[in-house]
């Protein structure tokens, strides 16, 4: 089925078309990943979609039964709103049951004996039980904490930025919906986050739409891929690995078709320049098909970012770390750390968020100083530092004066010069687009910029802190081609696993309490490593814990069942079926009289007393169960 139909539409901002002419469809059981270079419009077809933004023309077409549910690259919060209160802030049928509920049990933490309050409560449990609601609350909290959200009663407002996004996200996650459209979830989450998010969509059952630049993420989670290219739209009938397989493939076809139109129009142009005239019918008909030969032009330029940049010389001793330490609010970030690096390293850092990755990076780059310790940095050293915030950025500077601010000029690996306004041609910065001011660019459109900026000051040492946040895939990939050239030693914190394992051949793994673990390979190679790890450290430890429970048994008399017991547990199983027989037909009566109050009020207070009684039986039956194992394991 269906659940978005898009026919012709056409969008721009100004005289920069973003798409045009663009057709799609949203089927039940699609799971699409949207992918394109940063400015191509991947953000605003997702506003069109969500009714956030209209097209200029064409149709978009949603059944009205379908609901969608949408997470914006920047969502808005309410500030004063407990965590709670964001996370049920929906407008789903189920979320408003929810949403009624909670309010109504903070009102009676105030005032408990108020009998309207509690006439309230049993209407709006009713509610949530005839909605089959309750599984749903329960799912928040299990989100949240998964995410790494705790502490459901804090307000917004004290939350750090990646915090904020989290608890957007679970809202969006448990918002029952038949379309489920994210903007780059994944940006500012740690791996383990990732790991989880990436399962808990992969068995979702309904529709999703994504912009992501993680591309193990796409692989493993999409079904379909869509590509924004020049102003066109491009259907991929498989996850990422199949869109490269058969982009490449298109490109080629485009390639020749192009060849032929060139060469048909060249023999087209003599034959007009020797003076044709539009005589004849069939003149007329040759002059028109030029025209058209003239004016249609397959798209062949698959442009790469080329970010050949020169670097300064890079001597023996590069940076040596001797010991150091550092703590916030008592707490260490790291403790005791030491390492020497060398000329051709390529490290990457990896660590939950908060855990002192980025503090790191910042002692290196000299913005920090350590606590204990001390950082020993080469004279031929030259550090360019990508930092996750691009602070340094003028938002009233137009884009080309930013870029000359660090240099006019650039000398390639190869001798030439190259002018900063080449360069930024070469970072796909057309040149009206490089007079535009910062602060009228999109954020990946920044990041790029600010990537250019960093290497145009020819370092020899990168420190790139979560260099994929806000990048394209295109942009990365040339990103990760430069590396490979780059003669010097490269530093990533990254969550980006692809990347990761694609320039890393060595892990610093923040393990909390200040501890950094090293291991050489790249993020896969540790993972397993840790894998390993932990299997045999649970191997350990469960043999001990064999070891313990044996020398505790047989200090301990023998266990038994008294005749009691045994007759309890022979009837225990059957006691348990009646119970729950009893409140099955007990929360069909519940639904029955959902408005009469009073016969609502005896069924609850009945409901209660049975699952008390069920919930007695069940720990019972429990304790029996146990009992038996261990007369049988005795």
């Amino acid at each position: 089925m269906n659940v978005v139909s898009v026919e012709n539409i056409r969008k721009s901002y100004g005289e920069k078309i973003l798409f045009d002419n663009v057709s799609f469809y949203i089927d039940d059981t699609d799971k699409i990943g949207l992918i394109g270079i940063n400015g191509t419009g991947k953000s605003t077809l997702l506003k069109l979609l969500v009714g956030y933004d209209a097209p200029d023309s064409g149709t978009i077409k949603i059944p009205k039964d379908v609901f969608i549910e949408y997470l914006p690259q920047n969502p808005e919060f309410d500030y004063e709103a407990t965590v709670l209160e964001q996370v049920f802030k929906g407008n789903s049928p189920a979320i408003k049951a929810i949403r009624e509920y909670e309010l109504i049990l903070d009102e009676m933490a105030q005032r408990p004996k108020d009998s309207t309050l509690q006439n309230k409560l049993i209407k709006a449990s009713a509610e949530v039980n005839a909605l089959d609601a309750w599984e749903l609350e329960s799912q928040v909290k299990t989100i949240l904490t998964k995410l790494g959200v705790r502490d459901f009663t804090a307000k917004i407002g004290t939350l750090s930025g990646g915090q904020k996004k989290r608890v957007a996200l679970a809202g969006a996650l448990i918002t029952p919906c038949d379309l489920l459209v994210l903007d780059e979830p994944t940006n500012h989450m740690d791996n383990e986050t990732i790991d989880w998010l990436e399962s808990y969509l992969d068995s979702r059952k309904k529709a999703l739409l994504i912009i992501t630049h993680d591309r193990y993420f796409l692989d493993r989670v999409v079904n379909k891929t869509i590509e924004l290219d020049c102003g066109s739209l491009y259907t991929y009938q498989g996850n990422y690995s199949y869109f490269v397989e058969k982009k490449i493939e298109r490109k080629q076809l485009e390639s020749t078709l192009e060849k032929r139109r060139q060469n048909l129009y060249k023999k087209e142009l003599e034959w007009i320049r020797t003076g044709a005239k539009a005589r004849t019918t069939k003149q007329k008909a040759r002059i028109q098909r030029f025209e058209e030969l003239k004016d249609t032009k397959y798209t062949t330029d698959d442009t790469k970012l080329d970010i050949s940049v020169g670097h300064a010389r890079l001597g023996k001793k590069i940076i040596e770390i001797n010991n150091i330490s550092k703590s916030f609010d008592k707490t260490y970030l790291i403790k005791d750390f030491s390492y020497i690096l060398l000329k051709n390293d390529r490290i990457g850092i990896i660590g939950n968020n908060g855990i002192g990755k980025s503090t790191l990076l910042n002692i290196l780059a000299g913005k920090f100083s350590p606590d204990r310790g001390a950082i020993d940095i080469g004279v031929t050293v030259k550090i360019g530092y990508f930092s996750q915030e691009s602070e340094d950025m003028d938002q009233k500077l137009r884009a080309i004066e930013y870029i000359k601010n660090t240099a006019e000029f650039i000398t390639t690996a190869d001798g030439t010069k190259i002018s900063a306004s080449q360069m930024m041609e070469r970072f796909l910065f057309p040149p009206d687009l490089q007079w535009t001011y910062i602060s009228k660019l999109s954020g990946g459109e920044k990041r790029r910029l600010y990537l250019l900026q960093v290497l145009m000051g020819t370092p020899n040492v990168l420190l790139l802190d979560e260099p994929t946040n806000d990048l394209d895939i295109d942009t990365l990939k040339v990103l990760e081609e430069y590396l490979d050239e780059f003669n010097g030693a490269v530093i990533s914190v990254s969550h980006d696993r692809y990347f990761l394992d694609r320039t890393c051949d060595r892990i610093f793994s923040f393990e909390g309490q200040g501890i950094i673990l090293e291991h050489t390979g790249n993020y896969s190679d540790f993972m397993e490593y840790k894998k390993l790890t932990q299997k045999a450290e649970a191997k350990e430890n469960a043999e001990k814990k064999q070891q313990q429970t044996k020398k505790v048994r047989e200090r301990q008399p023998k266990p038994k069942f008294s005749y009691k017991e045994k007759l309890e547990y022979e009837n225990i199983g059957t006691e348990i079926v009646t119970l729950e027989n009893d409140l099955s037909h007990l929360e069909e009566e519940i639904a029955k009289n959902i408005s009469d109050y009073v016969k609502l009020q005896e069924l609850m207070t009945k409901k209660d007393e049975l699952e008390e009684k069920l919930l007695y039986k069940l720990e019972r039956q429990e304790y029996f169960e146990d009992l038996e194992e261990r007369i049988t394991n005795s």
